[in-house]
């Protein structure tokens, strides 16, 4: 699953080249999205925004101001529609893309879920598991939306609700802990078992066996190695010479621990079992 890094490139890159422009032609293949384009037409409203909140990414797109807009065509006119987002979670396969008018894709028309089309730019977003047509209003009263915790990519980042956040689930294991997008949004499979390689903490240790010091160690670093790589091509959290050895930990099980040369082993956690990369020898005690 993308992590907060990746949609914060992604957003950037899709900020670039839609953001301020018109929209000459909406498609989508979710009947739902559909349903509210037909009802309240995208094609000819203006791209007002682009932002990724945690893994999220909302592309907002606004109704032409009174001044702006064309002549009503009776002397009773409808009043504007609504300012429309599109909301879209990419998890484990979804992926936007950004070409030319006429320029090949990269992949397949028929997995694009919603193609976004202006004079200078086509964006499609591919095989993405939620994709969502939603009123300014729907957006406000989404609960993924308004229940995530803050944002570790953001400058703005509340540290210290983050871990007030965490401490409260004194139950929980702190490799959860760290994925759980209403404590703190941003951080993936990725960052979690590098926090906590870094920081010499079991995976497997509860929140509450942690004390309030470590959690604020873990919480503040993963809002740097988060920030380090907002503009990286590839993601690292091992700044040395070499350009292979890009992580300490993740994607690394049956390999030696760069630090005591102990096997990396990973372990499934949590109810979504999401993998965890780990040194036992490094990792015993948080």
């Amino acid at each position: 699953m993308p992590e907060g890094d990746t949609l914060f490139r992604t957003a950037t890159t899709l900020r670039k080249a839609l953001l301020d422009k018109t929209v000459t032609r909406f498609e989508s293949s979710v009947p739902a999205v559909s349903v509210v384009d037909d009802r309240m037409p995208v094609a000819g409203r203006t791209i007002s925004a682009v932002e990724a909140r945690g893994k999220h990414l909302l592309i907002s797109f606004s109704t032409p101001t009174p001044g702006d807009a064309p002549e009503p065509p009776t002397s009773n006119p409808q009043p504007l529609a609504p300012d429309l987002i599109l909301h879209t979670h990419l998890r484990m396969t979804g992926s936007w893309h950004v070409y030319r008018p006429g320029e090949r894709w990269q992949k397949p028309e028929r997995y694009a879920k919603v193609v976004i089309h202006t004079d200078t730019f086509v964006a499609p977003c591919f095989s993405a598991p939620v994709v969502e047509l939603l009123t300014e209003w729907q957006a406000q009263r989404h609960t993924d939306l308004q229940e995530l915790g803050p944002d570790a990519m953001t400058v703005e980042f509340d540290a210290e609700e983050a871990k007030q956040r965490i401490l409260r689930r004194p139950e929980v294991e702190i490799g959860v802990a760290l994925m759980n997008q209403r404590l703190m949004a941003g951080v993936g499979n990725v960052y979690k078992s590098e926090v906590l390689f870094m920081l010499r903490v079991s995976p497997f240790a509860k929140v509450g066996e942690l004390g309030e010091d470590k959690v604020e160690q873990l919480v503040a670093e993963s809002h740097r190695l988060l920030r380090l790589n907002q503009n990286r091509g590839s993601r690292r959290t091992v700044f040395g010479l070499s350009d292979r050895d890009r992580l300490w930990a993740y994607g690394r099980s049956g390999e030696p621990c760069r630090v005591c040369g102990e096997t990396i082993r990973m372990r499934r956690q949590g109810l979504d079992a999401r993998s965890t990369y780990y040194c036992p020898r490094c990792q015993q005690t948080g």
